[in-house]
C-alpha cells in the first residue's frame, strides 16, 4: 500500500523514506490520483475546517477508496464538545494518573501520531490518539478548582508549519514508528479487500476460540481477503480496512460498540453493526419488539420498583429475571419464590431502572439457530448443565457447560427455523444466534444474540470449514454489491 503525506506546502512537509510527499492541491486536482488504488493518505494539512483544503483531502480520499488519517468522522468528532467530554470521561483514570503531581491548573500537550512530545505523558498521548486519531494534535487539559479533578477541555489539529525544527525531527520519528508498528508490511495484492477481525486474546469467554479464529482467517483468504487480527489498541486504524468482523463479546458501553460505530461511519461492512448491538444487547427492547410482532416467547413483563407485586402475581414462581444487558447467562437468575424474587430484583434494580421478568419454561435443551443475511446457516442443541436449569452453570468461578450437538438444518423442526428467522430479521440482516425453547411442538424465542458463539468443535460440528466460508462469502457479497460488482457464483 502506498503511503502519501499530503500537506499544504511541500517545502514544510516531513520527508520520510518509503512515503511520497504530495501537495494538497495536487492531490485534489490531479486526476491521476483518483485512479490510484490502495493508498494510505496521511493528511497533515494545516486546517480541517469545513470546506478548507484539509477537509477536502480526507473527503476525496474516502471517495477514491483511499485510507485517510484522519477520517471525516475523526475530524467531526474533534470539533464536538460532546465527543471531547465523552473521551475525557473514558480516559478519566489515565488523565488523573498523568497529572497527579502537576502543580499548575492547565496543561497543553502536543501529540504526534500517538507520541506525546515531552515523554512525560506517553500512555495518555497514546490513549488519546486511539480515540481521536488526529495525526498532529494539541490537547489541553484543565483542573477543576473545586474537585481537583482533571479533564480534557479541547483537542485541535496542529499544522506542520507551526513546528520548530527539533519538533519536525520528532514528527518524522513518530511517523516512522507509527507506520512500522501499526500497519502491516506490504502484501502482494492477492485480495480485493482488507478485512480486520477484532478479538481480545485475554478474554476469558470469547465468542470464538483460537482454532475458530484461524479458520475464519483461512476462509477469508480463500474468499480474496487480506486479513489482519486487530485488538483494542487498533481503534485508530479502522479506516485502513474494507470490512470489520467483531469476534469479541459486545456491549453498548464497551469498545466493541465504538469500533462498530467507527467502522460503519467510515463506510466499512461491519458485523456486528452498531444497530444490531444496540438491539440485541438490551432485553427490554427484545421483549417489546417480539411482543409487537407476535413472535412466540415465554410470558414476559418489564419490572420496575413500582410494579414488582403485580409482576410476581402475573408470572408466578419460579420465574426468570434478567438485567437488560445480560449475556452468556450472566445477569440472569431464577427466583424460586416470593422471597427470592424480592432479593434478586433488589440487586438487579441497583444497576438498571428496569428488569426483564419471564415465566420459567424448563426444557432439556435450548435450540440455537444461526441466521446470516436473513437465512439460517446452522443449528445446535445446547443441553442444560448437569443439575442446573441453564446451559451454563457458574460454580465458584468455574464454568460448567452442558453438552451440545449440531443438527442438520433439514432435521430441525420447521416451526423452530421459521420463528428463529422471523425473530432475527427484526434485528437486521447481520449474523445472529437465536435461542429458542420447544414445548409441545411450539417454538418460543428466549433471546436473539448478536455476535453468536462460533467455536471450532461445536457450532461447526456438521459443516466444518464451510461454515466459516459461508460467513466470509457474505462479507464479500456485501462489499461487491456496494461497488456494483458481481460476486463469483452470484
Amino acid at each position: 500500500m502506498r503511503t502519501l503525506i499530503v500537506v499544504n506546502d511541500v517545502a514544510h512537509g516531513p520527508v520520510l523514506e518509503g512515503t511520497e510527499l504530495v501537495a494538497a492541491r495536487d492531490y485534489l486536482s490531479d486526476p491521476s490520483w483518483a485512479e490510484q488504488r490502495r493508498c494510505r493518505v496521511l493528511n497533515l494539512c494545516r486546517s480541517y475546517r469545513y470546506q478548507k483544503v484539509g477537509y477536502y483531502v480526507s473527503l476525496l480520499a474516502h471517495a477514491r477508496g483511499h485510507r485517510p488519517i484522519p477520517t471525516l468522522a475523526t475530524i467531526q468528532a474533534a470539533k464536538s464538545s460532546t465527543i471531547v467530554r465523552f473521551v475525557s470521561d473514558e480516559l478519566y483514570d489515565e488523565i488523573q494518573r498523568s497529572f497527579a503531581k502537576e502543580p499548575s491548573g492547565s496543561v497543553t500537550l502536543e501529540i504526534f501520531f500517538g507520541r506525546e512530545t515531552t515523554g512525560l505523558h506517553a500512555p495518555l498521548g497514546a490513549a488519546l490518539f486511539g480515540r481521536l486519531a488526529l495525526p498532529l494534535m494539541r490537547a489541553t487539559f484543565g483542573r477543576n478548582d473545586r474537585t481537583g479533578e482533571w479533564s480534557l477541555s479541547s483537542c485541535a489539529p496542529l499544522a506542520t508549519e507551526q513546528l520548530a525544527l527539533d519538533r519536525r525531527a520528532l514528527l518524522v520519528d513518530a511517523m516512522r514508528t507509527f507506520l512500522r508498528r501499526r500497519h502491516t508490511p506490504h502484501r502482494p495484492d492477492h485480495g480485493r479487500y482488507d478485512l480486520a477481525i477484532l478479538h481480545d486474546p485475554r478474554e476469558a469467554e470469547p465468542p470464538s476460540n483460537d482454532k475458530a479464529l484461524r479458520l475464519f482467517q483461512k476462509a477469508a483468504e480463500a474468499e480474496g481477503f487480506a486479513v489482519e487480527m486487530i485488538a483494542g489498541e487498533d481503534y485508530a486504524r479502522i479506516g485502513e480496512f474494507d470490512a470489520l468482523f467483531i469476534r469479541e463479546t459486545t456491549a453498548v458501553n464497551h469498545r466493541t460498540f465504538r469500533f462498530a460505530q467507527r467502522a460503519a461511519a467510515a463506510g466499512l461492512v461491519v458485523i456486528d453493526d452498531p444497530e444490531s448491538i444496540l438491539r440485541c444487547t438490551n432485553k427490554v427492547y427484545l421483549a417489546e419488539v417480539l411482543g409487537r410482532h407476535g413472535i412466540p416467547a415465554p410470558k414476559t413483563l418489564i419490572a420496575h420498583r413500582g410494579n414488582l407485586a403485580q409482576v410476581a402475581e402475573a408470572l408466578g414462581f419460579p420465574c426468570v429475571l434478567k438485567q437488560p444487558d445480560s449475556s452468556f447467562s450472566q445477569g440472569v437468575v431464577k427466583a424460586a419464590d416470593a422471597e427470592a424474587f424480592k432479593v434478586e430484583t433488589a440487586k438487579l434494580l441497583k444497576r438498571s431502572d428496569l428488569v426483564v421478568a419471564q415465566a420459567f419454561m424448563p426444557t432439556a435443551f435450548d435450540w440455537r439457530v444461526g441466521v446470516l443475511a436473513r437465512k439460517p446457516i446452522y443449528a445446535c442443541k445446547y443441553f442444560m448443565a448437569r443439575r442446573h436449569w441453564q446451559i451454563v452453570r457458574r460454580d465458584g468461578g468455574q464454568l460448567v457447560e452442558g453438552n451440545s450437538v449440531c443438527v442438520p438444518l433439514e432435521d430441525v423442526p420447521p416451526s423452530v427455523l421459521d420463528v428463529a428467522v422471523r425473530a432475527a430479521n427484526l434485528m437486521g440482516d447481520g449474523l445472529y444466534g437465536v435461542d429458542l425453547k420447544e414445548v409441545d411442538g411450539k417454538a418460543h424465542v428466549i433471546e436473539v444474540n448478536d455476535n453468536p458463539s462460533i467455536d471450532a468443535g461445536c457450532e461447526d460440528e456438521r459443516l466444518g470449514e464451510s461454515l466459516y466460508r459461508t460467513i466470509m462469502a457474505d462479507f464479500r457479497r456485501r462489499l461487491d454489491e456496494r461497488r456494483g460488482l458481481r460476486s463469483p457464483g452470484g
